[in-house]
């Protein structure tokens, strides 16, 4: 069981803003009808065109941080969803989504370059785009689910908000040992085979 602060809320337990996640649909929409033009747009940061602009629309605020994270987010859905048919609204935190990071039996925490990577992201004062665009590549290569994306961008919106502590949740989404499936027994006194006195 995840381990709640006060104030803070793990992705997988709030609802997703309507923004996020009427941009989310909108990204889906570009994966189920083709729209490859659009989605090979959005994965070219540097060069702004109409998809860049529409990601932005979507944006509650007029806040050029806010409205960053809403054009990066589309990037990442871009990168993750480059030659795949079936779009995936994903789930979870990106803490959650990086502990399906790895192969074979060595996944998120067990995994030293999935454990390295999460640690660059929630460590990082600013957000931290590069290290996200490396978790979404891992998770692609390893065919794992991303996070929830109408998530991300509400967690990336609130990176700076200290009483949100976002980077503290996905460290600890990603650390949390994995449900017991057999909690160990204690015996009890009645259990015990003890002799009783012998006449």
């Amino acid at each position: 069981m995840t381990t709640q602060t006060k104030g803070a809320e793990p992705a997988s337990d709030r609802p997703a803003s309507e923004s996020a996640l009427a941009l989310t649909s909108w990204l889906i929409s570009l994966v189920r009808n083709h729209d490859n033009g659009s989605l090979a747009e959005l994965r070219q940061p540097r060069v702004r065109k109409e998809p860049h602009y529409r990601a932005i629309w979507y944006s509650p605020t007029d806040d050029e941080e806010q409205r960053e994270v809403y054009e990066q987010v589309a990037f990442l859905f871009a990168v993750y969803h480059q030659g795949r048919s079936k779009p995936t609204p994903g789930y979870g935190s990106l803490g959650e989504a990086a502990r399906r990071i790895g192969g074979g039996v060595k996944r998120g925490p067990d995994d030293p370059g999935a454990a390295r990577l999460v640690d660059r992201i929630v460590s990082s004062r600013r957000i931290p785009w590069r290290h996200l665009q490396h978790a979404v590549t891992r998770l692609r290569a390893c065919d794992r689910q991303p996070p929830s994306w109408a998530h991300l961008a509400d967690d990336l919106s609130r990176w700076h908000d200290r009483k949100a502590r976002v980077s503290y949740e996905w460290a600890l989404a990603f650390h949390e040992p994995p449900p017991r499936r057999n909690p160990p027994q204690t015996p009890s006194a009645t259990d015990t085979n003890q002799k009783g006195p012998t006449t």
